[in-house]
């Protein structure tokens, strides 16, 4: 039940915790990795660039500093914020809190896209040109095909189904994509993508990604209490004045540019838009005007961890895709159960 425009306690509590954490795990991943730096030379170091100071470190610091920890990090951000607000949009607009970020097939038009383009042997630009529109394009598809075949009935399910039909196929012409690649270079290649990984983040596929994924938070956030009437039904929304038909576009279009743009730079990283929107739900409500911006930081804050401890847990780093499906399977699980006994709001 909304309850005007006032905030909780908790969920003001929240709003205003989880930048502070955000901040202090950003400064705190400069710190983590194979080459030792301390925290006050990240500090002088990031200062330097702004302000005259001692030059006492080295120039191999400055380069670990701002050409490989910094893309990492605002890539992790950037990921983590676009699946997480794409997975609780989706699920408010289908009212199905099953419902994840690649529902409508990108995920799977973004892996055969990359997949492709590593078979043609493509560079890194290339490969992500071509998962991004592989996203963009299946989303297409799938939207077409529902909007055709659901014209005199229930839209949204058709749409969902559509989805879950497109992703099929474009799997299959994935699987036969990794049978005819090369199985001691390319398919070794995809089968890595496949599990996502930022270990070779740019600072330029940050700013070439960074790009369409803040203009869809920008306008999904701008949308997000149409989400709250759109929960009450279709009728229910049209009477209230709300074009449901163009919100559904502008979540859909925001979310696959989003999603597809993630997917693009960090390969298949799963669970993070299932999970993240449930315990945001848990944390402040279902009221989109809240919850929204909570599952950004969230996500944003849940999968910088999930990077640090991909980097510190094995001598050989870990792909994100593993890390998060170990860590999310369970923790579902347990929402599952939680959410069985007290319903989903």
């Amino acid at each position: 039940m909304l309850k005007g425009n006032s905030l909780s306690g908790g969920a003001a509590i929240t709003l205003l915790l989880l930048p502070v954490l955000l901040v202090a795990v950003f400064f705190v991943s400069f710190v983590i990795g194979s080459y030792p730096i301390s925290i006050e030379t990240v500090f002088a170091i990031i200062a330097g660039k702004f302000i005259s100071l001692p030059h006492y470190w080295t120039n191999d610091m400055e380069t670990v500093v701002f050409k490989i920890r910094l893309p990492r990090i605002i890539a992790a951000l950037l990921v983590g914020a676009a699946l997480a607000t794409s997975g609780a949009a989706y699920q408010g607009m289908f009212k199905n809190p099953m419902v994840s970020p690649g529902i409508l097939g990108v995920s799977a038009g973004a892996s055969l896209g990359a997949a492709l383009a590593i078979l043609l042997s493509y560079s890194n630009v290339g490969i992500q040109i071509g998962a991004f529109i592989g996203g963009m394009l299946a989303v297409t598809i799938t939207y077409f095909i529902s909007v055709w075949l659901g014209r005199n009935g229930d839209t949204i399910l058709v749409m969902i189904l559509t989805g879950i039909i497109v992703g099929i196929l474009f799997s299959s012409f994935l699987s036969l994509i990794k049978y005819a690649a090369d199985p001691y270079i390319k398919l070794p290649t995809i089968t890595y993508w496949l599990m996502g990984s930022l270990a070779s983040i740019s600072i330029h596929d940050v700013e070439v990604a960074s790009i369409p994924i803040v203009l869809g938070l920008a306008a999904v956030m701008l949308v997000r209490w149409n989400l709250n009437v759109m929960s009450f039904g279709e009728e229910e929304a049209s009477a209230l004045g709300v074009n449901t038909g163009r919100v559904r576009l502008v979540v859909i279009l925001c979310a696959t540019m989003m999603t597809a743009s993630a997917v693009a730079i960090s390969g298949m990283i799963g669970l993070v838009g299932l999970i993240v929107p449930h315990v945001a739900r848990l944390l402040v409500g279902p009221d989109y005007k809240v919850l929204l911006p909570v599952a950004m930081l969230m996500g944003a804050l849940f999968l910088l961890l999930v990077d640090n401890l991909a980097r510190t847990l094995y001598s050989v780093e870990i792909p994100l895709g593993i890390l998060t499906s170990m860590i999310g399977a369970p923790f579902f699980l347990y929402l599952l159960i939680n959410t069985k006994k007290k319903g989903w709001a």
